[in-house]
């Protein structure tokens, strides 16, 4: 059986079509088919209070590439994705392997309908494994027999965490998720990680929080499967804990490392993630 295919299995009565998924909701953003009527309803109402929200799905798939292929020019050949969500193509793993082929890449989400479909992707994906596991219990994740069969320990690992933390509560310790991150890797691995806020961006003259707009966002995702933490870039700097932050720091997504045009502060401001990338020294 191809490594793609074990994600450990689930039960029918752990799919929740019911219930909106942040997942799913992303998928329609980025103008994915994968996604059920309670996930369209929700985004739309997120789309109506803010507009801007494909725009920042954009964006943040358009930092995941970069930061990918930064990852695997660096030397890095083993990847796990948290919170992968929908498999939209490019996958991480294709990012990765277009560059350097032998690019070992796990899938992690709490989704069983994004198991699934990653399922479907990967069934022909040699090195390439799907978790069916949950960032808030991140030690787990990373005992999983698919995680220890395709990953080494003894040499360096990149953790993604794209748009992922903001869905977890401060009661629920996202800097602890990150420390157990750290103590599990090796030197020399990489943490890339994506966050909403609620801030302006910080040279818009005249930037503001649109109060309406980010109350209307955070009271959609009250009745997902996961709430919206928004945080600040001070907050989400000291998520990177024990990893060291490499140029340029933290900043909104387009602006880390951009290969084509720089956008200009209005559509910074209305690209609501903020992204950077940390070593472990």
């Amino acid at each position: 059986m191809p490594d793609g295919t074990a994600h450990g299995g689930f039960r029918p009565e752990e799919i929740d079509t019911g219930t909106p998924h942040p997942a799913r909701m992303y998928d329609y953003y980025l103008g994915g088919r994968d996604n059920y009527e309670v996930d369209r309803i929700a985004a739309d109402r997120v789309i109506e209070v803010h507009p801007q929200v494909r725009l920042s799905a954009r964006a943040n798939r358009a930092f995941l590439g970069r930061a990918v292929r930064t990852l695997v020019d660096g030397g890095i050949r083993q990847l796990i994705d948290l919170g992968t969500g929908i498999p939209t193509s490019p996958y991480t793993h294709e990012v990765a392997r277009a560059s350097a082929p032998d690019t070992r890449v796990v899938h992690v989400d709490n989704d069983p309908i994004v198991a699934t479909h990653a399922g479907a992707r990967l069934t022909d994906a040699d090195r390439t494994g799907f978790v069916l596991g949950d960032v808030r219990d991140v030690r787990s994740v990373l005992a999983h027999p698919t995680v220890r069969r395709l990953i080494d320990f003894d040499r360096p690992v990149a953790v993604l965490l794209l748009a992922v933390l903001h869905f977890v509560r401060e009661d629920e310790d996202p800097a602890g998720i990150v420390t157990a991150l750290a103590d599990a890797l090796p030197s020399g691995s990489h943490l890339v990680l994506s966050h909403a806020t609620e801030e302006p961006y910080e040279e818009f003259p005249g930037g503001r929080v649109d109060v309406t707009a980010r109350d209307g966002v955070v009271n959609v995702y009250k009745n997902a499967t996961a709430t919206l933490n928004l945080r600040s870039k001070a907050r989400i700097t000291e998520l990177f804990g024990p990893f060291t932050l490499l140029e340029p720091g933290v900043v909104r997504v387009p602006l880390w490392r951009p290969d084509g045009e720089i956008p200009g502060a209005e559509e910074l401001n209305n690209t609501i993630f903020y992204g950077a990338m940390g070593r472990k020294d």
